[in-house]
């Protein structure tokens, strides 16, 4: 089924903004910050790709699940959607990461100052 491939990376975007909206970690805490670090990281992966597809490294494979337009030869349109895709979720994860670790150590230490306290 053509387009199948678009349609679930669109969706896993869908639902990765979903959680980045209810706990606020990256694009509704910094929009501008977020926009830019997934434009920026999607143009160097795109590069990467580019290298690589220079190299004969990465060829693109036939697939029914994609949507068969190309943006260059072994560059398939779903790859710079993919990408930022990526991009984004790397910023979700790491904010959510370093938010957890956050609280931790708040914990650890409001702990160990009621420890101290007679």
């Amino acid at each position: 089924m053509p387009g199948l491939y678009l349609l679930a990376i669109l969706a896993s975007t869908a639902g990765v903004m979903l959680l980045d909206r209810r706990w606020r970690l990256a694009a509704w805490h910094r929009p501008g910050r977020t926009a830019a670090a997934v434009g920026i990281g999607t143009a160097f992966f795109l590069l990467w790709d580019a290298v690589g597809i220079v190299a004969g490294v990465f060829v693109k494979g036939d697939s029914a699940l994609l949507l068969g337009i190309d943006l260059a030869p072994h560059l398939p349109l779903e790859e710079p959607v993919f990408l930022a895709f990526l991009s984004y979720l790397a910023l979700v994860v790491s904010a959510a990461a370093e938010r957890a670790l956050s609280r931790r150590d708040r914990q650890d230490a409001g702990a160990a100052t009621s420890r101290e306290i007679p």
